[in-house]
């Protein structure tokens, strides 16, 4: 075989007109492939400790003084007050309101109405506390993988101990199935003490998320809590307890207590809602008093029961509510399509995540070995490099490549799908078996073909054992090399012919943890929805590159080294970060470093992920999402559970999402745009001229129209193509905007009924349909401002659903025959009722034009011109340097592409003419 390709190198040499006296031939050399592993260097007075004689091991005096200094091989429990946590669900901008109205019925002894606020608090911290206790799940679970006994030399004697009571010096004993106890330096020796030269085969895929088991030697560090595949050998006990790998990954969860993203928003808005609610309640407080001094009216208790009401009617009771149950519907929503939402508040959360971090081993990739398509020699196959490797594997051997060769054949080879006996090959018989040995590096059978009785032998190995049994092969060589290139594992099936025992190589077989089916098109859908998706690994470069590049993501992978480089500045490293298609050859700091970076960028970040290395990224995300067949400290970290494998779901999380989002930002504009609109009324009226309405009137109104928005969960609804965003002050700008033309509108009406149409304006005149006919203004104006609030485009865009529709007119035509007949208010007759609501919904039309032309004008570079604070110049400048550069790129880009195509046609005509030479040679 090796004479015919230098045959055939001489032929195209001397036809490119160099002679093989001129130009020596120098033979192909094999690039192996090398597993790269991050390396601890440990501090000497460490190293000084692990100076263990391994046929003796540690005394129990050694161990009791270890034990004191290093502490016991176990994670620390962070045990969390259960009553002082609950205590800290009464905190936060709306709840301190809602305290304070509570502080000012006692005070005024209105207990029907101090009940009500303390029910309200009491079951809002309920509802926090049993939903978000999470943080001691994550970290028992990352307990659970820890192994409970351990084999160690103490005292001279083999014996068995727990493993909580290891320490660093102790030499434990590892073999096939046990679970590594703690990080450990293996020795080179057997476990009765004699040298080997065999390596351990340790699965640490649920640790680094490397897809292969890591074949390690002496001086190899094994991981806590990663599995013996094959092997067995002593270790020194380097690393115990929380600085071991699994702890420090436990320490990066215990660590992660910031406040949710939706937590953020919902005490932005109730700040604001408490300045202007204090401010102008403060001042109706202090006017009342110095104006009604020494009258009645101006008692400390009376006037403080007038600020009551307005408190209580303007505290957005129903804000928590509305926009619990609104998520607790799209929960219910996503749980349909097995998508399980731990944390309500991640639905929000969900919406406005731009970027999703995936993990690949399991949840891109489906996290076994398949058979990729192989390299045939002359006159061989697919189905008989199959059928070749399939005589030569080991039946029922735990190991992955065994398993993926022995699958391939099985549902690719007819002679194999039907057969009766499960352990034979039908027309063949295997009647010697060497099984892989660590020093020959491969297997070997011997084979009867029952059909003419020719017997003959087929070995499978790896490529360099393989190639030099078949005496060399230069082609075979680039072709391992090739695959090497793009992350393959090879394989190499050689097998005799003849009567002699002289090998032919049949082929290389390639290896590859393969994308499932759906992972490319679940990113381009990401992509189309402003996602963008980058694939973090603990596998090497190349193979990573290989994977994006079958996912359709572009190949700028980073190696993990580069986010802790101490020569490359913060913000170069985030610059890089955010420009990455994917991080290979990381750790869970590394990926919860990725994760960190991305969100100090201001962008919120989705991480998906199924293994131990996974949990701390997963915690730290503003949403964490584990796959399905994850690990339990996946599980526990996260707070959205797939239970369907891959990441398709993810698509629809993200629309589900998007929809809640949209409802919950029309509920929010409503419902600020309601309380600006009724505190700037009333304070306004009542300074102006003294005129107030009962309190029964004004808690109807709140309740009848917090009641109604909470089918808002329901409504139909306009979803985003980009990731969706508060912008706050938008939000508040536009909320102000509207609540001063309602607040006009209320004036109008007001003075009209006064002025026009004769209405008394006095709270003692006997006529009271002033009040009536405010009562009514007020309930239907602001609630069908509901209507616009929906979209940011005009109303008519996307209507309401008629559940949403019929529940929010329901209770304006409620109010309007209150009204009209007058069941809890002087009545004013069909002419004012029918004539309210019409002119209320005309005016939802004149507001929702409004709407449309804020939001068509506003933009951050709008914001930073109007209100050019220092901090909004800087943001700007860079906003406008970035665009520059990344168009510069983008243009360097094509002329790049212009020239490799270039280049391509030029290779293309010069191979066609060199193959032309050839042939007349």
């Amino acid at each position: 075989m090796s004479e015919i390709t230098e045959e055939k190198i001489v032929i195209v040499e001397e036809a490119s007109g160099t002679s093989k006296e001129t130009k020596e031939h120098k033979p192909v050399e094999l690039i192996e492939q090398k597993h790269v592993e991050n390396v601890e260097k440990l501090p000497p007075e460490l190293e000084e400790l692990l100076q263990t004689d391994p046929t003796k091991g540690l005394s129990s005096e050694e161990v009791q003084n270890r034990l004191e200094r290093f502490g016991r091989n176990e994670l620390a429990e962070v045990k969390t007050n259960p009553f002082l946590k609950f205590l800290s669900y009464f905190t936060g901008a709306i709840a301190y309101l809602i305290e304070l109205a509570g502080i000012f019925a006692a005070v005024v002894q209105d207990w029907l109405d101090f009940g009500v606020i303390v029910g309200l608090l009491i079951v809002n911290a309920f509802i926090g506390f049993i939903e978000e206790a999470r943080a001691e799940n994550a970290l028992d679970a990352l307990k659970q993988t820890l192994a409970l006994k351990a084999k160690v030399w103490r005292d001279g004697q083999y014996v068995e101990v727990d493993t909580a009571e290891l320490v660093p010096g102790d030499i434990i004993g590892l073999r096939l199935g046990d679970i590594v106890p703690a990080d450990a330096r293996l020795l080179g020796l057997s476990t009765t003490g004699n040298e080997t030269d065999a390596n351990l085969s340790i699965d640490q895929s649920a640790l680094t998320g490397e897809s292969l088991p890591v074949d390690k030697g002496k001086g190899a560090t094994v991981y806590s809590s990663s599995i013996v595949k094959q092997g067995q050998m002593l270790a020194v006990v380097t690393k115990t307890g929380g600085d071991t790998f699994v702890g420090r990954a436990a320490n990066l969860i215990s660590i992660t207590v910031e406040q949710g993203h939706f937590q953020k928003i919902v005490n932005a808005i109730g700040n604001f809602l408490i300045l202007i609610t204090v401010v102008l309640v403060g001042i109706i407080f202090i006017y009342q008093m110095v104006h009604f001094h020494g009258s009645k009216n101006g008692e400390f208790l009376v006037v403080v029961g007038k600020c009551l009401v307005l408190t209580i009617a303007a505290i957005p009771v129903g804000l928590p509510t509305v926009l619990s149950v609104t998520m607790a519907v799209g929960a219910k929503q996503l749980a349909a399509k097995k998508v399980i939402v731990k944390r309500l508040t991640a639905v929000e959360e969900m919406a406005s995540v731009s970027v999703l971090c995936s993990d690949k081993t399991g949840t891109l990739t489906l996290n076994e070995l398949t058979f990729d398509e192989p390299y045939l020699c002359p006159g061989y196959s697919k189905e008989d490099i199959l059928l070749y490797s399939y005589l030569s594997a080991e039946p029922g051997a735990n190991d992955p490549i065994e398993s993926a060769v022995r699958t391939a054949a099985e549902e690719s080879l007819d002679i194999l799908k039907n057969r009766q006996n499960k352990h034979e090959v039908p027309g063949y018989k295997v009647t010697a078996f060497v099984p892989f040995n660590p020093t020959t590096k491969m297997t070997n059978a011997t084979v009867v073909s029952l059909d003419n009785n020719e017997v003959f032998k087929v070995a499978k190995g790896a490529p360099p054992v393989i190639i030099k049994l078949v005496g060399g092969d230069e082609d075979a060589v680039r072709a391992v090399n090739s695959l090497a290139a793009r992350g393959l594992r090879a394989l190499g099936v050689a097998r005799t012919t003849g009567d002699n025992d002289n090998y032919e190589l049949v082929g290389m077989i390639s290896l590859l943890d393969p994308p499932r089916p759906d992972s490319g098109e679940t990113i381009r859908r990401c992509h189309t929805y402003g996602v963008d998706v980058k694939m973090i690994t603990g596998d090497q470069l190349i193979i990573a590159k290989e994977v994006a590049h079958r996912l359709g993501m572009n190949r700028v992978i980073l190696d993990a080294n580069y986010l802790v480089d101490p020569d490359k500045s913060e913000e170069e490293v985030t610059q890089h970060c955010e420009r990455a298609d994917g991080f290979a050859h990381v750790i869970p700091e590394h990926k919860y470093r990725v994760v960190e970076l991305l969100q100090k960028r201001g962008l919120l970040v989705g991480m998906t992920g199924d293994g131990v290395n996974d949990a701390p990224a997963l915690k730290k995300a503003n949403v964490g999402i584990a796959v399905h067949g994850c690990t339990d400290a996946a599980r526990s970290a996260a707070d959205i559970v797939l239970l369907a494998p891959g990441l398709s779901t993810i698509v629809d999380g993200i629309m589900t999402s998007r929809a809640i989002f949209q409802r919950m930002r029309s509920y929010s504009l409503y419902r600020i745009t309601s309380t600006v609109h009724f505190l700037m009324f009333f304070f306004c009226i009542i300074l102006a001229e003294n005129w107030e309405m009962r309190t029964i009137l004004l808690i109807l109104i709140t309740l009848l129209n917090d009641a109604a928005t909470l089918v808002i969960s329901v409504d139909n609804c306009k979803i985003s193509q980009r990731p969706d965003k508060w912008r706050l002050g938008q939000l508040i700008t536009l909320s102000i905007v509207l609540g001063i033309f309602l607040t006009a509108a209320s004036f109008a009406h007001f003075y009209v009924a006064y002025y026009v149409f004769g209405i008394p304006k006095d709270n003692d005149n006997e006529d009271k349909r002033m009040e009536t006919i405010m009562y009514l203004h007020i309930s239907s104006c602001p609630h069908f401002v509901i209507f616009s609030t929906r979209l940011s485009g005009f109303f008519w865009e996307n209507l309401p659903s008629p559940t949403f529709f019929i529940a929010v007119m329901g209770t304006q035509v409620f109010a309007m025959f209150i009204s009209i007949y007058g069941l809890l208010t002087p009545a004013i007759g069909w002419a004012w009722g029918v004539s309210i609501i019409g002119v209320s919904l005309a005016y939802f039309v004149v507001l929702d034009c409004i709407k449309v032309l804020i939001f068509r004008f506003w933009s951050f570079e709008f914001t930073a011109r109007v209100w050019p604070t220092p901090q909004r110049k800087q943001k700007l400048r860079n906003r406008i340097e970035r665009k520059a550069f990344e168009e510069k790129i983008s243009h360097n880009i094509k002329k790049v592409r212009k020239v490799v195509l270039l280049s391509k046609v030029i290779s293309a005509f010069r191979s066609a003419a060199n193959k032309t030479k050839t042939i007349k040679a």
